[in-house]
């Protein structure tokens, strides 16, 4: 194992997640329904920004498997990383541009954001099969969310001042510290994303002599296969299922927690406090759960974490004060990182070596098409309702699905089929004599 590159690696998970805390749960949904949707009422803004979310995560899913697929035969992981990267990092920095009324603009942006952001992040998960044995994924994995919850945490923590106490920085006012904020996630993410640029190297080509053109059709060929070939791979394909539904409910609670505390009445410095809590209970926690994966098994930590998201839920429905949202910030912060490390971990221990850019590709196509619903849901019940309480509610369904599915998954026999169905430089499967070894 290359510890530089996975240093580098882990690096990552620092610098893209100040866009995920600062832009995405803190200070964009405030900003967006206090100042893009100026104009509109809370409960329509507060929809038009899930349908925004809706749109990117579409586009998400329409081309990260082809890309995934390619950066397989290619080699070429480091490079899409990079050009994703670069999208988001621009598409935050006009964040900066948006005055009031301009709800189209800001959505226009935040689909670019988010197709660079979570575009970047398919690649980057696929690495880490690549850099990580499988013993030690789980253990990786977890320090990656770990080391992403005390970045974004820090940056969050300065942004918070600037947009607080702005004279401290030599701002004028709130308003001008929060367009600066995007200015610094921007900055942060690039500073730190540049060492996974240069330690993670290209790997060699599984398909050499291929023009552009070729690539692509080779690409859309494995895309093919992928959705035919899933079906070898019943244990994975069933965690990719309640993967769908509870991935779904989580990054509806991520991204719509703000928007939702400013609808019934809680002030933008609790809000942001409060995730702050979030993002520094979270270090700890996701550490703690990686642990408890290697000790009592990845999918029985998972499936606790699951069960403490429902409770979430259902407390979110009848919270009605501040410090109500200080207690649910803290208990999302005992499970959020935790759950998505383990999920990442336990995906790349049940896909085939030589396929996990391709396989990772279809997590998001599905997993993204599918979390187009939590936010939808949120936004199409809350209008419907006249009320975001409601929307809220809609989640246990998702929760409660992505359950009953993973209780169905055979780990062991998933990790079983996946060396079976490790695969040559040209895709094939291949047998190495192992399959009587694995139980």
């Amino acid at each position: 194992m290359n510890k530089s590159a996975v240093r580098a690696w882990i690096m990552y998970d620092w610098a893209n997640s100040a866009y995920a805390t600062t832009v995405l749960a803190a200070v964009l949904p405030v900003f967006y329904s206090s100042v893009a949707a100026d104009g509109l009422d809370k409960t329509t803004a507060a929809s038009y920004l899930a349908y925004t979310h809706a749109i990117g995560m579409a586009l998400v899913a329409i081309l990260s498997p082809l890309l995934g697929a390619i950066s397989d035969l290619s080699g070429r992981k480091t490079t899409f990383l990079t050009c994703f990267t670069l999208l988001g990092i621009v598409s935050t920095l006009c964040f900066a541009l948006v005055e009031r009324g301009d709800w189209l603009m800001a959505s226009a942006f935040l689909v670019l954001s988010t197709l660079g952001f979570s575009g970047g992040n398919a690649f980057y998960d696929s690495m880490l099969p690549d850099l990580v044995p499988p013993g030690r994924r789980d253990e990786i994995s977890s320090k990656g969310y770990a080391a992403g919850y005390v970045g974004g945490g820090i940056l969050l923590a300065l942004n918070l001042l600037m947009i607080q106490k702005p004279s401290l920085f030599g701002i004028s006012d709130g308003l001008t510290g929060t367009r600066w904020s995007f200015v610094t996630v921007g900055v942060w993410w690039l500073l730190f994303a540049l060492p996974v640029m240069r330690r993670v190297p290209n790997l060699e080509r599984q398909a050499s002599g291929l023009t552009e053109a070729g690539y692509v059709r080779s690409g859309l060929k494995r895309i093919a296969g992928a959705y035919r070939d899933i079906r070898r791979y019943p244990q994975l394909f069933k965690l990719i299922a309640a993967f769908w539904f509870y991935n779904d409910g989580i990054n509806t609670i991520i991204l719509m927690a703000t928007i939702y505390g400013t609808t019934i009445g809680i002030g933008t410095s609790d809000l942001i406090l409060a995730l702050l809590i979030t993002q520094f209970v979270g270090f700890p926690s996701t550490l703690l759960l990686g642990k408890a994966a290697v000790r009592f098994g990845a999918k029985r930590t998972l499936l606790a974490s699951l069960f403490m998201y429902v409770l979430i839920v259902a407390l979110g429905y009848w919270m009605t004060q501040t410090s109500h949202f200080y207690v649910l910030a803290v208990m999302v912060g005992l499970v959020q990182g935790g759950s998505q490390s383990i999920s990442r971990s336990m995906l790349s221990d049940l896909m085939p070596m030589g396929r996990t850019g391709e396989l990772f590709g279809f997590v998001n196509i599905t997993s993204k098409f599918s979390s187009i619903f939590g936010p939808f849901a949120f936004g199409l019940v809350g209008q419907l309702t006249g009320s975001s309480r409601m929307g809220i509610l809609s989640l246990l369904l998702f929760f409660g699905l992505g359950i009953v599915i993973l209780l169905k998954v055979d780990v062991e026999r998933g990790k079983s089929d996946s060396w079976r169905g490790r695969s040559t430089d040209n895709g094939e499967p291949v047998s190495d004599g192992t399959e009587g070894l694995v139980t």
